[in-house]
């Protein structure tokens, strides 16, 4: 039997895991969390750090069952995937330049500007350096660590003297210990899931992405398709010449963009990876192809059927809680997964977890798809899903 090695436990792994599973192949999980979602949904589990490349190639050198890696819905593991992939001689898509815009955000605003993409200004240096160099940008800007997502460490200031503290905590999360300030543009926000082959989308999907209130802005839905088919069709060239850009061979591509008031499509960051709260999912309902199958059937060097069916409505809804404490109960879960076109119900926690606000994406409690042949009756479904589902919250101090 052939096995897929998965990079990180987080629920933005369960659905390959259980994919892969389902596909017949071995799985292991690996992260240095014990207590991490998805490792019940691997058949094998390594208890290891996978920012050290050398002790987990170590760990699975010499096993000649092993396909793949892959670091699905996390641009945090995707430098250990490229290096376990050469070290190990696994299936390898990434090229360099792909593999750094998805981890380092100035890099990637720098491909931008070299192709005469719009987008906003921007400083990047270490936090001292950054803090004496953004004076010159345009107020409110948005301050983030240069290698992190899921709405870790980002913060929204007003003006200058809100900077060092904001670039104090965004390098908090920041492996590499480099802040990038940007300015900070207003528009409508959507999401891109895509398929990449032999170095051209083949597969693409445009979603309309809610926000949380700022500061934070991490993603509550996506609705796809998103837009009419004239700001698909910018939208996808605009990807297109990016992964052109960057030489990104095969794979799957998450990206988030804004066109703002001028009409601009601008893309403000890119992973080289499965996309997670299901939105690689969301792709494939719209599309008729299961997106997740074809990623792990292209990290075990197979080349999956891509051909589209006939197109169809999906969302993604994150589940959150109001206030932080112990979850008590989930109430209405059975009603809702009875619903009309719910694809699936994916809950990350269970009564008696410590939950808290949704303010970054590890926050947030699961999250559903639907599907339905048009807008209005997927907009019914989500509307009763509001109706039923309940988390009660016990307010209390985190353990």
């Amino acid at each position: 039997m052939r096995t897929l090695a998965v990079l990180g436990g987080a629920d933005g792994a369960i659905t390959t895991l259980a994919t892969a599973a389902r596909l017949g192949l071995h799985t292991i999980c690996i992260d240095a969390r014990t207590d991490a979602p998805a490792i019940s949904y691997a058949a094998e589990f390594l208890n290891l750090s996978t920012r050290d490349v050398p002790v987990v190639a170590a760990a699975l050198a010499g096993r000649d069952d092993l396909a793949g890696v892959v670091s699905p819905a996390s641009d945090v593991n995707l430098p250990a995937q490229y290096q376990l992939s050469e070290l190990l001689g696994l299936p390898n898509g990434l090229s360099p330049q792909a593999l750094r815009a998805s981890v380092d955000k100035g890099y990637f605003r720098e491909v931008c500007d070299r192709l005469g993409q719009p987008g906003p200004r921007f400083v990047q240096d270490r936090p001292e350096a950054v803090v004496s160099g953004c004076g010159d940008l345009r107020y409110p800007v948005i301050v983030k660590p240069t290698d992190s997502s899921g709405g870790r460490g980002i913060s929204l200031c007003a003006s200058p003297a809100e900077v060092p503290a904001a670039v104090d905590a965004a390098a908090a999360y920041s492996a590499a210990g480099i802040v990038i300030v940007e300015e900070f543009l207003d528009g409508e926000h959507y999401a891109v899931e895509a398929v990449v082959a032999d170095g051209e989308i083949v597969l693409f999907g445009l979603g309309a992405r809610t926000l949380t209130e700022p500061p934070h802005f991490v993603t509550l839905e996506h609705v796809m398709p998103g837009a009419d088919a004239d700001l698909v069709a910018r939208c996808r060239a605009t990807t297109e010449e990016i992964v052109a850009a960057l030489g990104y061979r095969w794979g799957s591509l998450n990206a988030d963009l804004l066109v703002d008031r001028d009409n601009r499509v601008i893309v403000i960051e890119l992973g080289a990876r499965l996309g997670g709260n299901g939105s690689a999912e969301l792709l494939g309902l719209v599309h008729g192809v299961d997106v997740t199958a074809a990623y792990v059937a292209m990290a075990v060097g197979e080349r999956p059927d891509l051909t589209p069916g006939p197109p169809a409505c999906a969302a993604m809804r994150v589940l959150r809680a109001a206030q932080p404490g112990k979850l008590v109960a989930v109430r209405g879960d059975d009603t809702v997964r009875a619903l009309p076109g719910l694809v699936d119900f994916i809950l990350a926690v269970r009564p008696g977890d410590h939950v808290e606000p949704y303010h970054r994406a590890g926050a947030k409690l699961g999250y559903l798809l639907a599907t339905a042949p048009d807008h209005d009756r997927l907009r019914a479904t989500l509307a009763a899903v509001d109706d039923h589902l309940r988390f009660d919250v016990q307010p209390q101090e985190r353990p």
